[in-house]
C-alpha cells in the first residue's frame, strides 16, 4: 500500500510539473514569438537603409528565441556532454553542418549545444524537411525542389551572412527511414547500418556546389563570391562539420519531452568531427562515397557509445575527452524577462492603438 502510495504521489508530481511547464511554455510563445515578429516589422526602415545591421539585430533576437527553447529542457536537467573536436574556434568561419537524425529532440539538443558557439546560431541557416526554420526550404525528394534550394542559397546565404548551415542528410527519422535503408543497402551491396541510414546526397551536393569554388581536381575550393556580395569576397566553405548525437541507452528525446519534462534527468552526448572543406569532394560518385563513409563512422560512433557509455578514444589520446555544456542562468533570467515585458509593452501598444482607431 504504501508503494502505491508512493508511485501515486510521484505521477502525482510529474503530471503537475507537466502542466505548469505546459502553461509556462504557451506563455512564453506567446509573448517571445509575436514581439519578436513585431520587433522586425518596426525595425524594416532599418532593412532598407543598412540590411547588414538590420540582420545583425534579427540574429540577436534569433539566438535569444533558440536560448528560450534550450531553456526549457535544461531546467528540467536535459543537459549535453561534448566529444571529439573543439568547433569553437571555427565558429566565425563558414561551415556545412551534418547531423545524424533521430528525433524532433535532436533539433531542441542543437539549439542548445550552439549556444556557446560565438555568433554561429545568429549567423546560420536550418535545412529540414518538411519543417521551416527561419529559413524556408522543401524536401529534397525532387529535382525541382533541389533547384529551389540552390536559388535560396544564392538569394539569401549570404545577402544575409549566414556562416553555418545546419542539415540531416538522412532525410528524415531513424525509426521511419531504418527499414527502407536497410533494403536499399542490401540490393547495392552497401553497410548495414542500424544507428544511423544512409544519407541522401541531393540538398548536400547543392550546398557544396552553390557556396564553394570548385577546382578542376573534383574536390571544393577556400573562396568563392556571389553577385549578393557586395564588395566584399567571401571565403565560402571552409569546413565540413560531422555532428553525431547520442541519447542514453539508444532512447530518443522528442519535443514533448523537452516541452513536458517527465523524464528523468538526461545528458545528451555530441560528437563533432571537422573536415576541411579542401578534402570534401564534390563530383556525385565520390561526394556519395565520401558521405557514406561519414555515416558508417557515426554507425561506429554510436555503437562503440551504445556499448561503453561513451565516444572511442580519438587517435594520439589515451583518453576520450569531454566537456560538459552549460547555460548561465541570470542570462536566461535576463532574456525571459525582456521576452515578457516585451509582449506586455505591445499589447499596451497595440490595445492603445485600438482604442484610437475604434
Amino acid at each position: 500500500m504504501a508503494q502505491l502510495l508512493d508511485g501515486a504521489g510521484k505521477l502525482g508530481w510529474v503530471l503537475l510539473t507537466a502542466a505548469l511547464r505546459f502553461v509556462f511554455m504557451i506563455l512564453n510563445n506567446c509573448v517571445a514569438i509575436p514581439s519578436y515578429c513585431l520587433y522586425l516589422l518596426l525595425l524594416q526602415p532599418l532593412r532598407i537603409w543598412d540590411s547588414t545591421v538590420f540582420w545583425h539585430v534579427e540574429g540577436i533576437m534569433f539566438k535569444w528565441l533558440l536560448n528560450m527553447v534550450s531553456s526549457w529542457g535544461w531546467i528540467a536537467g536535459y543537459t549535453v556532454t561534448e566529444w571529439g573536436d573543439d568547433v569553437r574556434p571555427i565558429s566565425e568561419e563558414e561551415a556545412m553542418v551534418i547531423v545524424n537524425h533521430q528525433s524532433t529532440g535532436d533539433v531542441c539538443t542543437l539549439m542548445m549545444c550552439l549556444q556557446d558557439k560565438g555568433t554561429v546560431v545568429q549567423k546560420m541557416m536550418w535545412l529540414m524537411d518538411h519543417v521551416q526554420v527561419r529559413d524556408p526550404q522543401l524536401p529534397w525528394n525532387h529535382n525541382k525542389q533541389l533547384i529551389y534550394l540552390k536559388d535560396h542559397l544564392d538569394k539569401y546565404y549570404h545577402s544575409r551572412d549566414r556562416k553555418w548551415i545546419v542539415l540531416f542528410p538522412e532525410g528524415g527519422f531513424l525509426r521511419k527511414r531504418r527499414e527502407t535503408s536497410q533494403l536499399f543497402a542490401k540490393k547495392r551491396s552497401l553497410p548495414h547500418l542500424t544507428h544511423v541510414t544512409l544519407p541522401r546526397l541531393g540538398a548536400t551536393h547543392v550546398i557544396l556546389k552553390t557556396l564553394s569554388a570548385q577546382l578542376e581536381n573534383g574536390s571544393v575550393g577556400t573562396e568563392t563570391a556571389t553577385p549578393n556580395q557586395i564588395g566584399n569576397k567571401r571565403r565560402g566553405l571552409q569546413w565540413v562539420i560531422d555532428v553525431t548525437i547520442a541519447y542514453p541507452k539508444a532512447r530518443p528525446m522528442d519535443i514533448q519531452t523537452w516541452i513536458f519534462g517527465y523524464r528523468p534527468p538526461t545528458v545528451t552526448h555530441v560528437h563533432y568531427r571537422m573536415y576541411p572543406i579542401k578534402e570534401v569532394p564534390v563530383e556525385e560518385q565520390a561526394l556519395t562515397d565520401w558521405l557514406y563513409q561519414r555515416f558508417v563512422e557515426k554507425e561506429e560512433l554510436l555503437t562503440h557509445f551504445y556499448d561503453t557509455g561513451s565516444f572511442p578514444t580519438p587517435e594520439g589520446h589515451t583518453v576520450a575527452g569531454s566537456r560538459q555544456m552549460t547555460l548561465d542562468p541570470v542570462w536566461l533570467c535576463i532574456i525571459q524577462s525582456f521576452a515578457f515585458a516585451s509582449g506586455y509593452m505591445w499589447y499596451s501598444v497595440l490595445q492603445y492603438l485600438y482604442c484610437c482607431l475604434f
